[in-house]
Protein backbone atom coordinates (compact mmCIF):
# COMPACT_ATOMS: atom_id res chain seq x y z
CA UNK A 1 0.00 0.00 0.00
CA UNK A 2 1.09 3.32 -1.09
CA UNK A 3 1.39 5.99 1.85
CA UNK A 4 0.15 9.54 0.10
CA UNK A 5 2.65 12.12 1.17
CA UNK A 6 2.52 14.66 3.34
CA UNK A 7 0.94 17.94 2.07
CA UNK A 8 3.48 20.59 1.41
CA UNK A 9 3.36 23.03 4.47
CA UNK A 10 1.69 26.10 3.98
CA UNK A 11 1.65 28.92 6.36
CA UNK A 12 1.12 32.67 6.10
CA UNK A 13 1.65 35.56 8.61
CA UNK A 14 0.09 39.23 9.44
CA UNK A 15 2.24 41.90 10.22
CA UNK A 16 1.28 45.30 11.93
CA UNK A 17 4.47 47.40 12.11
CA UNK A 18 4.83 51.79 12.43
CA UNK A 19 7.03 53.58 9.64
CA UNK A 20 7.98 56.28 11.33
CA UNK A 21 9.16 59.86 10.55
CA UNK A 22 10.30 63.09 12.51
CA UNK A 23 10.10 66.68 11.49
CA UNK A 24 11.61 69.53 13.46
CA UNK A 25 9.59 72.32 13.83
CA UNK A 26 10.81 75.90 15.05
CA UNK A 27 8.41 78.93 15.93
CA UNK A 28 10.11 82.40 15.58
CA UNK A 29 8.45 85.37 17.06
CA UNK A 30 6.55 83.47 19.73
CA UNK A 31 5.37 86.78 20.94
CA UNK A 32 3.72 88.25 17.76
CA UNK A 33 2.11 85.42 17.20
CA UNK A 34 0.03 86.16 20.06
CA UNK A 35 -3.18 87.57 19.45
CA UNK A 36 -4.65 86.37 16.49
CA UNK A 37 -7.18 84.64 18.73
CA UNK A 38 -8.53 81.20 19.99
CA UNK A 39 -9.16 79.18 16.85
CA UNK A 40 -6.28 80.42 15.08
CA UNK A 41 -2.78 78.75 14.15
CA UNK A 42 0.50 78.80 12.33
CA UNK A 43 1.32 75.63 11.14
CA UNK A 44 4.89 73.94 10.18
CA UNK A 45 5.51 72.97 6.63
CA UNK A 46 4.56 69.54 5.47
CA UNK A 47 6.48 66.36 5.52
CA UNK A 48 5.55 62.98 4.84
CA UNK A 49 5.90 59.59 6.70
CA UNK A 50 4.48 56.52 5.63
CA UNK A 51 2.91 57.40 2.69
CA UNK A 52 0.97 60.40 3.98
CA UNK A 53 1.61 63.93 4.56
CA UNK A 54 1.62 65.83 8.04
CA UNK A 55 1.90 69.58 9.54
CA UNK A 56 2.16 70.59 13.18
CA UNK A 57 -0.25 73.38 13.99
CA UNK A 58 0.27 75.49 16.92
CA UNK A 59 -3.00 77.51 18.25
CA UNK A 60 -0.89 81.11 20.40
CA UNK A 61 -4.15 81.94 21.94
CA UNK A 62 -5.40 78.26 22.06
CA UNK A 63 -8.02 76.22 20.45
CA UNK A 64 -10.94 76.54 22.40
CA UNK A 65 -12.62 80.25 23.17
CA UNK A 66 -13.55 78.79 26.64
CA UNK A 67 -9.99 78.87 27.49
CA UNK A 68 -9.77 82.46 27.06
CA UNK A 69 -6.28 82.23 25.44
CA UNK A 70 -4.94 81.09 29.17
CA UNK A 71 -3.75 77.71 26.61
CA UNK A 72 -1.51 77.05 24.08
CA UNK A 73 -3.03 74.24 21.96
CA UNK A 74 -0.26 71.80 19.75
CA UNK A 75 -2.18 69.56 17.27
CA UNK A 76 -0.46 66.98 14.37
CA UNK A 77 -3.15 66.87 11.35
CA UNK A 78 -3.29 64.84 8.54
CA UNK A 79 -2.77 66.93 5.22
CA UNK A 80 -3.54 64.54 2.35
CA UNK A 81 -6.13 62.78 1.30
CA UNK A 82 -6.46 59.36 3.13
CA UNK A 83 -9.27 57.73 5.12
CA UNK A 84 -8.79 55.70 8.68
CA UNK A 85 -5.51 56.35 8.71
CA UNK A 86 -3.98 54.71 11.91
CA UNK A 87 -1.08 56.34 13.59
CA UNK A 88 0.92 57.38 16.88
CA UNK A 89 2.52 60.49 17.61
CA UNK A 90 4.75 62.41 20.01
CA UNK A 91 5.33 65.94 20.68
CA UNK A 92 8.15 66.80 22.66
CA UNK A 93 8.41 70.41 23.26
CA UNK A 94 12.56 70.98 23.42
CA UNK A 95 14.41 72.69 26.70
CA UNK A 96 16.55 75.29 25.45
CA UNK A 97 18.66 75.63 28.74
CA UNK A 98 20.80 72.56 27.85
CA UNK A 99 19.38 70.50 30.65
CA UNK A 100 17.54 67.98 28.42
CA UNK A 101 13.94 68.58 30.67
CA UNK A 102 11.78 68.19 27.57
CA UNK A 103 8.61 68.24 27.91
CA UNK A 104 7.04 64.75 25.88
CA UNK A 105 3.44 63.46 25.11
CA UNK A 106 4.06 60.15 23.34
CA UNK A 107 2.24 57.58 22.15
CA UNK A 108 5.13 55.11 21.83
CA UNK A 109 7.12 52.67 24.25
CA UNK A 110 3.53 52.50 26.56
CA UNK A 111 0.69 50.23 26.32
CA UNK A 112 -2.44 51.95 24.56
CA UNK A 113 -5.56 50.18 25.52
CA UNK A 114 -7.69 51.37 22.52
CA UNK A 115 -4.93 51.05 19.99
CA UNK A 116 -3.62 53.30 17.72
CA UNK A 117 -5.67 57.08 16.88
CA UNK A 118 -7.40 56.79 13.49
CA UNK A 119 -7.63 59.89 11.97
CA UNK A 120 -10.93 59.47 9.22
CA UNK A 121 -9.91 62.17 6.88
CA UNK A 122 -8.12 65.10 5.77
CA UNK A 123 -7.55 67.31 8.40
CA UNK A 124 -7.97 65.32 11.20
CA UNK A 125 -5.95 66.07 14.08
CA UNK A 126 -4.94 64.56 16.89
CA UNK A 127 -3.06 67.03 19.77
CA UNK A 128 -3.56 68.45 23.37
CA UNK A 129 -5.92 71.57 23.51
CA UNK A 130 -4.05 72.49 26.72
CA UNK A 131 -0.62 71.51 25.80
CA UNK A 132 0.65 74.30 28.26
CA UNK A 133 -0.28 77.16 30.08
CA UNK A 134 0.97 80.39 28.31
CA UNK A 135 1.90 82.02 31.14
CA UNK A 136 4.29 79.08 32.41
CA UNK A 137 5.63 78.87 28.93
CA UNK A 138 6.42 82.41 28.39
CA UNK A 139 8.35 82.33 31.81
CA UNK A 140 10.28 79.06 31.14
CA UNK A 141 13.34 77.73 30.03
CA UNK A 142 11.08 76.23 26.48
CA UNK A 143 10.90 79.81 25.49
CA UNK A 144 14.13 81.05 24.50
CA UNK A 145 14.86 84.15 22.10
CA UNK A 146 11.28 84.44 21.88
CA UNK A 147 11.58 81.27 20.12
CA UNK A 148 10.20 77.74 20.50
CA UNK A 149 11.40 74.62 19.01
CA UNK A 150 9.46 71.21 18.78
CA UNK A 151 9.67 67.76 17.38
CA UNK A 152 7.26 65.93 16.27
CA UNK A 153 7.27 62.17 15.34
CA UNK A 154 4.90 60.10 13.39
CA UNK A 155 4.21 56.36 13.57
CA UNK A 156 1.96 55.24 10.59
CA UNK A 157 0.65 51.84 11.21
CA UNK A 158 1.13 49.42 8.13
CA UNK A 159 -0.17 45.77 7.90
CA UNK A 160 1.58 43.28 5.44
CA UNK A 161 1.10 39.36 4.92
CA UNK A 162 4.23 37.31 4.64
CA UNK A 163 3.92 34.39 2.78
CA UNK A 164 6.40 31.74 1.39
CA UNK A 165 8.21 32.46 -1.68
CA UNK A 166 7.68 29.64 -3.71
CA UNK A 167 9.41 30.42 -6.66
CA UNK A 168 12.79 28.58 -7.12
CA UNK A 169 14.96 30.17 -9.94
CA UNK A 170 17.58 28.25 -10.75
CA UNK A 171 21.26 30.52 -11.65
CA UNK A 172 23.64 28.61 -14.03
CA UNK A 173 26.98 28.94 -12.25
CA UNK A 174 29.26 31.25 -14.05
CA UNK A 175 30.95 30.87 -17.39
CA UNK A 176 32.61 33.72 -18.02
CA UNK A 177 36.43 31.68 -17.65
CA UNK A 178 34.49 29.56 -20.28
CA UNK A 179 33.85 32.17 -22.48
CA UNK A 180 36.90 33.69 -22.14
CA UNK A 181 39.12 30.48 -22.39
CA UNK A 182 37.29 29.73 -25.46
CA UNK A 183 38.34 33.56 -26.74
CA UNK A 184 41.86 32.25 -26.02
CA UNK A 185 41.77 29.04 -27.55
CA UNK A 186 39.72 30.35 -30.98
CA UNK A 187 42.62 33.05 -31.00
CA UNK A 188 39.01 35.55 -31.30
CA UNK A 189 40.37 39.23 -31.70
CA UNK A 190 44.39 38.35 -30.36
CA UNK A 191 46.54 41.04 -30.41
CA UNK A 192 49.70 40.54 -29.06
CA UNK A 193 51.73 36.96 -29.64
CA UNK A 194 54.57 36.04 -26.89
CA UNK A 195 57.13 33.73 -28.61
CA UNK A 196 58.67 30.99 -26.17
CA UNK A 197 60.97 29.10 -27.10
CA UNK A 198 60.16 27.48 -30.28
CA UNK A 199 56.16 27.75 -29.60
CA UNK A 200 54.06 30.86 -30.64
CA UNK A 201 51.24 32.06 -27.77
CA UNK A 202 48.70 34.21 -28.72
CA UNK A 203 46.44 36.52 -26.04
CA UNK A 204 44.44 39.68 -25.99
CA UNK A 205 46.34 42.72 -24.10
CA UNK A 206 43.46 44.14 -22.17
CA UNK A 207 43.03 40.62 -20.86
CA UNK A 208 46.44 39.93 -19.94
CA UNK A 209 46.70 43.40 -18.13
CA UNK A 210 43.83 43.17 -15.96
CA UNK A 211 44.77 40.06 -14.40
CA UNK A 212 48.33 40.46 -13.83
CA UNK A 213 50.30 43.53 -12.92
CA UNK A 214 53.54 42.87 -14.75
CA UNK A 215 51.58 42.78 -17.80
CA UNK A 216 49.60 45.66 -17.38
CA UNK A 217 52.75 47.45 -16.85
CA UNK A 218 54.60 46.20 -19.77
CA UNK A 219 51.51 46.98 -22.22
CA UNK A 220 50.51 50.18 -20.24
CA UNK A 221 52.66 51.72 -17.62
CA UNK A 222 53.87 55.21 -18.17
CA UNK A 223 57.61 53.35 -20.13
CA UNK A 224 55.10 50.40 -21.61
CA UNK A 225 53.87 50.15 -25.12
CA UNK A 226 50.45 49.17 -25.93
CA UNK A 227 51.71 48.98 -29.64
CA UNK A 228 53.66 46.34 -28.90
CA UNK A 229 52.40 42.92 -30.64
CA UNK A 230 55.32 40.52 -30.32
CA UNK A 231 57.07 39.54 -26.77
CA UNK A 232 60.52 37.35 -26.34
CA UNK A 233 59.83 35.38 -24.04
CA UNK A 234 62.85 34.14 -21.83
CA UNK A 235 63.43 31.46 -18.83
CA UNK A 236 60.18 30.30 -18.82
CA UNK A 237 58.94 26.82 -20.42
CA UNK A 238 56.53 26.89 -23.38
CA UNK A 239 54.40 24.75 -21.27
CA UNK A 240 54.13 26.38 -18.26
CA UNK A 241 53.40 29.72 -20.29
CA UNK A 242 50.61 28.33 -21.45
CA UNK A 243 49.15 26.89 -18.53
CA UNK A 244 49.79 30.72 -16.75
CA UNK A 245 48.30 32.10 -20.00
CA UNK A 246 44.74 29.47 -19.46
CA UNK A 247 44.80 30.38 -15.55
CA UNK A 248 44.54 34.29 -16.59
CA UNK A 249 41.65 33.51 -19.12
CA UNK A 250 39.39 30.58 -16.68
CA UNK A 251 41.24 31.74 -13.33
CA UNK A 252 41.24 27.83 -12.67
CA UNK A 253 44.42 25.43 -12.68
CA UNK A 254 44.95 24.66 -15.74
CA UNK A 255 45.24 20.35 -16.63
CA UNK A 256 48.51 19.70 -16.96
CA UNK A 257 47.56 16.81 -19.05
CA UNK A 258 45.85 18.41 -21.72
CA UNK A 259 48.66 20.68 -21.88
CA UNK A 260 51.73 18.45 -22.20
CA UNK A 261 49.85 15.57 -23.62
CA UNK A 262 50.43 11.95 -22.92
CA UNK A 263 53.93 12.10 -24.54
CA UNK A 264 55.34 14.13 -22.32
CA UNK A 265 58.03 13.57 -19.76
CA UNK A 266 56.92 16.21 -17.42
CA UNK A 267 55.52 15.14 -13.98
CA UNK A 268 52.68 16.99 -12.84
CA UNK A 269 55.12 18.30 -9.80
CA UNK A 270 57.61 19.53 -11.75
CA UNK A 271 55.27 21.92 -14.19
CA UNK A 272 53.73 22.69 -10.66
CA UNK A 273 56.53 24.11 -9.59
CA UNK A 274 58.01 26.16 -12.90
CA UNK A 275 54.18 27.35 -12.94
CA UNK A 276 54.81 28.59 -8.92
CA UNK A 277 57.90 30.55 -10.57
CA UNK A 278 55.86 32.26 -13.38
CA UNK A 279 53.04 33.06 -11.00
CA UNK A 280 55.37 35.12 -9.30
CA UNK A 281 57.28 36.38 -11.69
CA UNK A 282 53.78 37.95 -13.12
CA UNK A 283 52.39 38.51 -9.87
CA UNK A 284 49.23 36.56 -10.00
CA UNK A 285 48.94 35.68 -6.58
CA UNK A 286 46.31 33.20 -6.68
CA UNK A 287 47.91 30.87 -9.39
CA UNK A 288 50.33 31.17 -6.83
CA UNK A 289 48.55 30.04 -3.77
CA UNK A 290 46.81 27.35 -5.94
CA UNK A 291 50.30 26.22 -6.85
CA UNK A 292 51.41 26.06 -3.33
CA UNK A 293 48.51 23.97 -2.31
CA UNK A 294 48.83 21.19 -5.20
CA UNK A 295 52.11 21.33 -4.46
CA UNK A 296 51.52 20.19 -0.45
CA UNK A 297 49.54 17.25 -1.69
CA UNK A 298 51.90 16.02 -3.97
CA UNK A 299 55.03 15.88 -1.35
CA UNK A 300 56.89 12.92 -2.14
CA UNK A 301 60.41 12.05 -0.79
CA UNK A 302 61.80 12.36 -4.07
CA UNK A 303 59.75 16.37 -4.96
CA UNK A 304 60.31 17.34 -1.13
CA UNK A 305 63.68 18.81 -1.10
CA UNK A 306 63.12 20.66 -4.69
CA UNK A 307 60.01 22.28 -3.74
CA UNK A 308 61.50 23.12 -0.31
CA UNK A 309 64.00 24.74 -2.33
CA UNK A 310 61.67 26.51 -4.63
CA UNK A 311 59.18 27.70 -1.15
CA UNK A 312 62.43 29.12 0.25
CA UNK A 313 63.44 31.04 -3.25
CA UNK A 314 59.78 32.28 -3.70
CA UNK A 315 58.90 33.31 -0.05
CA UNK A 316 56.30 30.89 0.10
CA UNK A 317 55.95 30.56 4.00
CA UNK A 318 52.98 27.87 3.84
CA UNK A 319 54.43 25.65 1.58
CA UNK A 320 58.05 25.80 3.30
CA UNK A 321 56.48 24.80 6.40
CA UNK A 322 54.51 21.97 4.75
CA UNK A 323 58.01 20.78 3.13
CA UNK A 324 59.98 20.89 6.68
CA UNK A 325 57.25 19.18 8.61
CA UNK A 326 57.46 16.23 5.95
CA UNK A 327 61.14 16.11 5.74
CA UNK A 328 61.11 15.67 9.71
CA UNK A 329 59.15 12.83 9.73
CA UNK A 330 61.17 9.76 11.17
CA UNK A 331 59.64 7.54 8.19
CA UNK A 332 60.77 10.01 5.29
CA UNK A 333 64.09 11.54 6.67
CA UNK A 334 66.69 9.37 5.76
CA UNK A 335 64.90 8.74 2.23
CA UNK A 336 65.07 12.56 1.68
CA UNK A 337 68.57 12.89 2.31
CA UNK A 338 69.49 10.25 -0.19
CA UNK A 339 67.82 11.80 -3.39
CA UNK A 340 69.71 14.16 -5.50
CA UNK A 341 67.14 17.20 -4.84
CA UNK A 342 68.32 17.21 -1.09
CA UNK A 343 71.97 17.26 -2.79
CA UNK A 344 70.88 20.41 -4.82
CA UNK A 345 69.34 21.83 -1.39
CA UNK A 346 72.70 21.60 0.32
CA UNK A 347 74.40 23.34 -2.31
CA UNK A 348 71.76 26.45 -3.40
CA UNK A 349 70.10 27.13 -0.03
CA UNK A 350 72.34 25.88 2.94
CA UNK A 351 70.51 27.99 5.18
CA UNK A 352 67.33 25.69 4.85
CA UNK A 353 69.40 22.70 6.39
CA UNK A 354 69.44 24.69 9.80
CA UNK A 355 65.78 25.07 9.32
CA UNK A 356 65.32 21.49 8.91
CA UNK A 357 67.53 20.82 11.96
CA UNK A 358 65.26 23.01 13.78
CA UNK A 359 62.31 21.35 12.49
CA UNK A 360 63.62 17.50 13.20
CA UNK A 361 64.13 18.50 16.81
CA UNK A 362 60.30 19.76 17.38
CA UNK A 363 59.20 16.61 15.88
CA UNK A 364 61.26 14.59 17.42
CA UNK A 365 60.41 15.91 21.19
CA UNK A 366 56.74 15.83 20.53
CA UNK A 367 56.97 11.84 19.50
CA UNK A 368 59.31 11.36 22.99
CA UNK A 369 56.69 13.48 24.72
CA UNK A 370 53.63 11.14 22.84
CA UNK A 371 55.47 8.11 23.85
CA UNK A 372 56.04 8.79 27.33
CA UNK A 373 52.43 9.87 27.69
CA UNK A 374 51.37 6.02 26.25
CA UNK A 375 54.63 4.75 28.48
CA UNK A 376 56.33 3.36 25.43
CA UNK A 377 60.32 2.61 25.41
CA UNK A 378 62.16 5.22 23.69
CA UNK A 379 63.93 2.42 21.64
CA UNK A 380 60.07 1.29 20.28
CA UNK A 381 59.38 2.09 16.59
CA UNK A 382 62.87 2.85 15.95
CA UNK A 383 63.38 2.94 11.87
CA UNK A 384 65.75 -0.36 11.39
CA UNK A 385 67.30 1.70 8.09
CA UNK A 386 68.67 4.46 9.83
CA UNK A 387 67.45 6.08 13.10
CA UNK A 388 66.43 9.84 13.30
CA UNK A 389 69.51 10.22 15.45
CA UNK A 390 71.93 9.56 12.66
CA UNK A 391 69.99 11.65 10.59
CA UNK A 392 70.69 14.55 12.79
CA UNK A 393 74.45 14.11 13.05
CA UNK A 394 74.48 14.11 9.63
CA UNK A 395 72.75 17.26 8.78
CA UNK A 396 74.72 18.73 11.44
CA UNK A 397 77.84 17.63 9.81
CA UNK A 398 76.60 19.55 6.75
CA UNK A 399 75.17 22.70 8.52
Amino acid sequence: MTVPSAPAASWSRSVTETVRGSHQYTVKGFSMAKGVGPGRYVSSDTFAVGGYHWAVYLYPDGKNPEDNANYVSVFVALASDGADVRALFELTLLDQSGRGRHKVHSHFDRSLQAGPYTLKYRGSMWGYKRFYRRSLLESSDFLKDDCLVMNCTVGVVKNRLETPKNIHINIPPSDMGHCFKNLLNLRIGCDVSFEVGDERVQAHKWILAARSPVFKAQFFGPIGNPDLHTVIVEDVEPLVFKAMVNFIYSDELPSIHELAGSVSTWTSTVVIQHLLAAADRYGLDRLRLLCEEKLCDELTAETVATTLALAEQHHCTQLKSACLKFTAVRENLGAVMETEGFNYLEETCPSLLSDLLATVAVVDDDAASFNRKRGVNGNEGANPVESMEASERRIRRRV
